[in-house]
């Protein structure tokens, strides 16, 4: 990934040499585990743990002779190992170490990424429970249709954001498993109990039953979920994008001293980290379409999935993060407008309380049809000619049988249709507001 998106703390993990490394700790777990199984001597593995390195310029050299990076890797570990390196690789494939390699690079980034779901958590609760009480317009289809607040809005994203930290918490499970069991999985060189060991050792699960690598559908989980985390993403940045547009205006993101919208018009304040955040979440779509092409592999296996793995592996993790944290940034100091959202809430007149009136009506005896009927004819009023809403059903004769001017004016209050608000932060919030 380009330097743009990367965060250090990610970007480390997924260095070459930090792949070279994750397969160094799966080598020298190996050799202490048949150590102790007195499959090799205890002096070799002494001198191994004292001597064990690799150098990633030596091995890309060699790589470029052999044509195999795990080839280039040993020849390098054993320059610096020396006669003693003979006991490592003992009963292992190429994918062994690939395979629990990678799979100790997604558990780190899987820390890492956790870590941003709960600053974003935060980040969002701290924003709902500040505008619990904010009423805004609630809209659907992008038209204004009942009142909502702002508070209830966010505590939305919040729910989606607990069970996103579920989905990764099991992912990042689903891919933190190792397999040492040899070439095609049967173990005919190397013992399960090994494995065991190993895994272990190095935090992770034993493969149940595998081929020769790890079943991909455990790393499909695991993109998809990040495309998931994604798409939740993009979903409250494209809700800031719209709340941001001229006509709306409800809030805008962060416009910091000296920062510039456009390079011709000065006057520009643009919605530019939410449009960011809706771009990179398509590349983790693509990323979890590409691991899905990766379950089916021939036979006991091929390596069509390793070409896609080298580049989403490092790129759809630190996407993930910097999104994390991008979002982040931006809930933190989201400017939110509650006058704005209070004037463009009573700017149809008093139509969003139109559904009150019509159940009111019914109430009252008249045929639901007929009420709703008669409510559209005024409210359709409202919307050619700007008309008050509720002085024209207070002048129909066919509404003032059943609703006098004061029994009207009831209907049309803002408090009734949040009253519940308090009752749906119970069941997002059911410890309560957080610190």
């Amino acid at each position: 990934m380009i330097e743009r998106y990367t965060r250090p703390e990610m970007g480390v993990l997924w260095t070459q040499d930090a792949k070279y490394q994750a397969w160094l700790e799966v080598e020298v777990a190996v050799c202490r585990a048949l150590a102790a199984r007195g499959r090799i001597p205890v002096e070799a593995l002494t001198e191994i743990e004292a001597k064990v390195a690799f150098d990633g310029a030596r091995i890309e050299e060699i790589e470029r002779e052999v044509k195999h990076d795990v080839i280039a890797f040993l020849t390098s570990v054993s320059e610096h190992v020396g006669p003693s390196s003979r006991f490592i690789h003992v009963g292992l494939t190429s994918s062994d170490v690939v395979d629990t390699g990678f799979a100790l690079q997604l558990k780190r980034s899987g820390a890492l990424l956790l870590t941003g779901m709960d600053r974003l958590y935060q980040a969002l609760a701290r924003l709902a429970w500040k505008h619990k009480d904010t009423p805004m317009i609630g809209r659907s289809h992008g038209i204004h249709a009942e009142p909502i607040t702002f508070g209830l809005k966010v505590a939305v994203w919040c729910a989606e954001a607990q069970r996103n930290r579920q989905r990764l918490v099991q992912a990042i499970a689903a891919v933190s498993v190792g397999m040492l069991s040899g070439a095609v999985g049967t173990f005919a060189n190397i013992d399960p109990d090994v494995e065991e060991a190993v895994c272990a050792e190095l935090g992770l699960t034993p493969e149940l039953a595998g081929t020769q690598v790890i079943s991909r559908d455990r790393h499909a989980e695991f993109f998809g979920t990040l495309a998931v985390i994604a798409g939740s993403i993009e979903k409250i940045a494209v809700e800031i994008r719209h709340l941001q547009r001229t006509e709306v205006l409800e809030a805008e993101e962060p416009f910091t001293a000296g920062q510039k919208g456009s390079s011709a018009m000065p006057h520009k304040r643009n919605p530019i980290l939410s449009e960011n955040l809706t771009g990179l979440a398509r590349l983790l779509r693509g990323y979890a379409a590409m691991a899905l092409e990766d379950i089916a592999l021939w036979h006991e296996r091929d390596i069509s999935h390793s070409s896609v793995e080298r580049v989403i592996g490092p790129d759809a993790c630190i996407v993930m993060d910097f999104m994390l944290h991008r979002a982040s940034g931006l809930l933190e100091r989201l400017v939110v407008y509650p006058q704005r959202m209070l004037r463009n809430l009573h700017q149809m007149h008093g139509l969003i309380f139109s559904q009150r009136v019509l159940l009111a009506l019914t109430e009252k005896g008249m045929l639901r049809e007929d009420a709703y009927r008669v409510v559209q004819r005024n409210a359709m009023q409202v919307w050619e000619v700007g008309a008050d809403f509720q002085s024209l059903l207070a002048a129909d004769p066919q509404i003032q049988p059943y609703l006098n001017a004061q029994e009207l004016a009831a209907l049309f209050d803002l408090a009734y249709h949040v009253r519940n608000i308090d009752a749906i932060f119970a069941r997002v919030f059911p410890e309560g507001q957080p610190r």
